[in-house]
């Protein structure tokens, strides 16, 4: 039996290619403006929802404006004695000019609690060497008799935030002690 014949001249049809995947730029600007479109939505929305609300104008005298770049001060007040005054003095160092640990200063002006110490004493040994010793004792006051010395206690820590506030309880002592 022989075989119909097939017809040569019909069109063929050839399948459609596979989508292509698209980059990730391509992604990200369709997912912006299907984004925008939604966006621009909502904000109608929000419009025909608060049109009834009444607000009144802001008077911009009414406003309290601070400055942009806050500038901290001296201490109020100065403790009386020399070795508290001294280590207020060294808090107030670290607070303004920064801290820092491994060294006693940098470049920057940071530093760490005992490079404040003698900073601040000026060149007297006897002074910063009493500071020294009562901020060693508020320390291990403290967090107990485990720290040797100030230099550990101050590169223990990855902030400035405790060996500035031992400062200042140290402050506190010295004052208590008249010294």
């Amino acid at each position: 039996m022989p075989r119909p014949a097939t017809d040569q001249s019909a069109p063929t049809t050839a399948a459609p290619a596979p989508p292509t995947e698209l980059s990730l730029d391509e992604r990200l600007a369709f997912v912006s403006a299907a984004m925008s479109v939604r966006l621009d939505e909502a904000m109608v929305a929000y419009e025909v929802n608060t049109a009834h609300i009444e607000i009144e104008p802001v008077n911009l005298a009414d406003i309290v404006t601070v400055p942009l770049t806050p500038t901290l001060q001296p201490p109020p007040e100065s403790f009386l004695t020399p070795v508290a005054a001294l280590l207020q003095r060294a808090h107030h160092r670290l607070l303004t000019g920064g801290w820092l640990s491994g060294s006693l200063t940098d470049e920057d002006g940071a530093h760490c609690m005992l490079g404040a110490i003698r900073t601040e004493a000026r060149g007297d040994s006897g002074l910063a060497a009493d500071a020294a010793t009562v901020l060693l004792d508020a320390i291990r006051r403290k967090f107990g008799d485990g720290i040797d010395s100030v230099p550990t206690f101050n590169d223990s820590h990855g902030s400035g935030r405790i060996p500035m506030r031992m400062l200042d309880r140290a402050a506190g002592l010295a004052d208590a002690r008249g010294l």
